[in-house]
């Protein structure tokens, strides 16, 4: 019985660790897999690519739909892009700063 409440917290522990992610890896992952090729550097969306950044969308819906979408974006397997890598791009993701509010550029607002 405690080896199995011991293994049951040491997945959950795993899991959440997982589920936070590493926004400098992700930063990486970003790049090496091709994601600012439609999305951007920044996630902020390009001609092929929707915004993704700075508000993602929560890792369980990111994670289906980059594992099985049908659209004009391939599906990332596993073998491809980890599910570790995956929480990596998403804590990138949302590390980045909201845009700056247009009226708060002077340039913008003679």
């Amino acid at each position: 019985m405690k080896r199995t409440l011991l293994l049951v917290a040491v997945l959950s522990a795993s899991q959440a660790a997982l589920a936070a992610g590493s926004a400098d890896k992700g930063k990486t992952a970003f790049a090496k897999h091709g994601c600012w090729q439609c999305h951007g550097f920044a996630g902020q969306g390009g001609v092929a690519g929707p915004k993704l950044a700075p508000d993602p969308m929560p890792l369980e819906a990111m994670s289906a739909f980059v594992r099985n979408t049908r659209g004009g974006m391939p599906p990332y397997q596993k073998a491809i892009l980890s599910d570790a890598d995956l929480a990596d791009i998403h804590a990138y993701l949302q590390s980045l700063p909201k845009a700056r509010d247009y009226k708060s550029i002077p340039l913008l607002n003679p």
